[in-house]
């Protein structure tokens, strides 16, 4: 008896892991590209600069970051959704934003436009974080 009951606790365990969103649900980006322009750590903390070009019809797949970031729009436009699927921003060329950190805050960015997306980004993160933790889509009828 105790040997199926702990038999059907594993079953059921790797029933509820097997639902669970893991990396191999992530949205993944298509269309972007991205170039480290400046990194440096203070205390615990690493400050990157990243330039990031998004495509016509590219995006960054759902994601969020274990820091703040600070992004600058030097051409296009993007379109900044979070997991709501409510469209938070609209981002010129010339307009500033910022994104906080943490798994509450799951977004994406897309490039609905015909011109390529280019971004600054500084990235304000825990010493070794990656820049960004992917995401599963939450429902939203759109990457």
């Amino acid at each position: 008896m105790r040997i199926r009951g702990a038999l059907a606790a594993v079953a059921a365990g790797g029933l509820v892991i097997g639902l669970s969103p893991s990396a191999a649900d992530a949205t993944p980006g298509s269309g972007v590209t991205g170039t480290i322009l400046s990194k440096t750590t203070v205390g615990r903390t690493d400050y990157v600069l990243r330039e990031i070009t998004i495509q016509p019809g590219g995006t960054t797949g759902w994601h969020f970051h274990d820091g703040t970031l600070y992004a600058f729009v030097k051409a296009g436009t993007l379109t900044h959704s979070n997991h709501d699927c409510t469209t938070d921003g609209i981002y010129k060329a010339g307009a500033a934003f910022t994104e906080p950190s943490g798994a509450d805050h799951v977004h994406v960015g897309r490039n609905l436009g015909t011109k390529p997306l280019v971004l600054d980004v500084l990235y304000v993160l825990p010493t070794g974080s990656p820049l960004s933790e992917d995401a599963p889509n939450p429902g939203c009828p759109f990457q």
